[in-house]
């Protein structure tokens, strides 16, 4: 083995609005730690996830490639148990690696109503399949520790650094997964119930401030796409909400990502009581952001900003200090910049492209130049139909499913910061091209007929899997509250779905 570069690396990786690590953003909570981050490195202006998504979007992270093409279409498949990580190749060179906390990346996680929804998206019925979005307070104004399982594994991974790594006479590559500031599972729902709930304290809420809460503006009903309306419907969005409901919802969020924050210190603190953050590359990022109520709903799996842009920032090993990045970037290209930083050779293959000319403001030419536009796409739950985005200059493109039989969206962020003028019908030339731009990067149409595909046989095989317990296994997932209404006729839509006789 041959180590390249004695350098250290850690990672922390959460559920992050990427807005909320410059300003304006970053104004409205205490972060002082991201703050820390900013000011020491670069922080990535416009950082995309691939699929906004837990487990596609690690699978494109840790594979570096896009995740059509490892095939993650949803939190139940994405890569395979083996699949070589660049944290493997960093072990395979010398390094010594540890991973703590949330990895989920492989196939065959998360709940079977969680897969059950993703599979059936395309039968043309409209049920319920999360809670209402909720805040929840807990503890007092001395309540620190909300999160206790990320505050346990935070714990484990300040300790190995303080007694492992501050020993080694090798590098390393730390990586710590939080589950903040996921909302917390809405425990009256049952053990099906999907994370609805934001919880925090008084002590978090007081990093907030509440004046600087912005109400996000919403469509009339009539007026979405009918995408975006399916989403809303799904994440039981659909029903009115109080000025006040969404202002707890945002600030409640806000506060998780304090809580989150702190977490970040506990690592950054380690580093330098035993001497390595001068020496160690320290990143912050995410799989995808929060919605908070923009849009009409909560949670992730959009194309929306408050879902699908993260947070990426990354400090030490002397990038320039207080550095902003603007150009778009996304979560594969965090394989190669890892080891084109540590002098690893990138496998044939990778989709990303290195961030180091960006990070330390240096040149390159030819293939290695990083092409300026991001692509992200989406397969699962809570939308239905496959959805792809292509993010170049100021421009957002949305395309679904085939590229024709649902219209597209196209967004100006420069002027349209919101995403609430879809300008697709007034600038249909524009659109063409970057539409034929993203067909040069994904053939679309055929990879949403593989998902198609895909989705009735994984649902026809769990469905005959089941024998006679099918009907009422079905009936008790999570959109149980709305199946009851019409078993009987929601069991005939996938019957007509999938083709068979009743």
């Amino acid at each position: 083995m041959k180590v390249l570069c004695q350098c250290g690396a850690a990672a922390v990786y959460t559920y992050s609005d990427g807005r909320l690590t410059f300003r304006p953003g970053a104004d409205v909570v205490q972060l002082p730690y991201i703050g820390y981050l900013r000011e020491r490195g670069v922080v990535f202006l416009n950082a995309y996830t691939n699929s906004p998504i837990c487990c596609p979007s690690r699978a494109a992270m840790w594979s570096g490639r896009f995740v059509h093409l490892t095939q993650s279409w949803n939190n139940f498949k994405c890569l395979d148990k083996n699949y070589t990580t660049w944290m493997d190749i960093l072990q395979e060179n010398g390094y010594r690696t540890k991973s703590f906390g949330k990895l989920d990346f492989t196939s065959g996680g998360h709940s079977v109503s969680n897969r059950v929804e993703a599979w059936t998206r395309d039968v043309p019925f409209l049920l319920r399949q999360e809670g209402r979005p909720v805040t929840d307070l807990t503890g007092d104004a001395s309540t620190v520790r909300v999160m206790t399982k990320d505050w346990n594994t935070t714990d484990s991974a300040a300790r190995w650094i303080r007694h492992t790594a501050a020993s080694l006479s090798q590098p390393f590559a730390l990586y710590l997964g939080l589950n903040l500031p996921h909302p917390y599972p809405t425990d009256s729902l049952g053990p099906n119930a999907g994370g609805s709930t934001f919880r925090s304290s008084p002590y978090w809420l007081k990093k907030v401030s509440r004046q600087l809460i912005s109400l996000p503006k919403w469509l009339p009903v009539e007026e979405m796409h009918p995408v975006d309306y399916y989403s809303t419907f799904t994440k039981n969005c659909s029903s009115n909400f109080t000025e006040e409901e969404v202002r707890d919802i945002r600030a409640f969020y806000y506060a998780m990502c304090a809580e989150a924050d702190a977490m970040l210190g506990e690592v950054v603190s380690a580093l330098s009581d035993v001497g390595l953050l001068s020496t160690t590359l320290l990143m912050f990022t995410s799989d995808h952001g929060e919605l908070a109520m923009e849009h009409r709903q909560f949670y992730k799996m959009s194309m929306f900003e408050g879902s699908s842009h993260v947070a990426l920032l990354m400090a030490g090993l002397g990038m320039k200090a207080g550095l902003e990045v603007q150009q778009p970037v996304s979560l594969v290209d965090i394989y190669p910049t890892v080891l084109d930083l540590t002098g690893v050779p990138v496998p044939v293959g990778v989709s990303g492209h290195s961030l180091l000319p960006l990070m330390y403001q240096s040149s390159l030419s030819g293939d290695r130049v990083h092409p300026g536009w991001v692509l992200s796409e989406y397969h699962g739950c809570n939308a239905n139909a496959s959805t792809y985005m292509l993010r170049t200059g100021p421009w957002k493109y949305i395309a679904y499913d085939d590229g024709s039989s649902i219209p597209p969206q196209l967004f100006d962020l420069s002027s349209d910061e919101e995403e609430l003028k879809n300008v697709a019908a007034r600038l249909p030339r524009l659109c063409q091209q970057l539409d034929k731009a993203l067909r040069s990067i994904v053939n679309y149409p055929s990879v949403s007929q593989a998902v198609h595909r895909y989705n009735r046989q994984q649902f026809g095989a769990w469905r005959d899997s089941l024998g006679e317990n099918y009907s009422s296994t079905i009936a008790s997932l999570r959109w149980h509250r709305d199946w009851r209404k019409d078993p009987r006729g929601y069991e005939r839509a996938i019957d007509e779905w999938l083709g068979v006789s009743a």
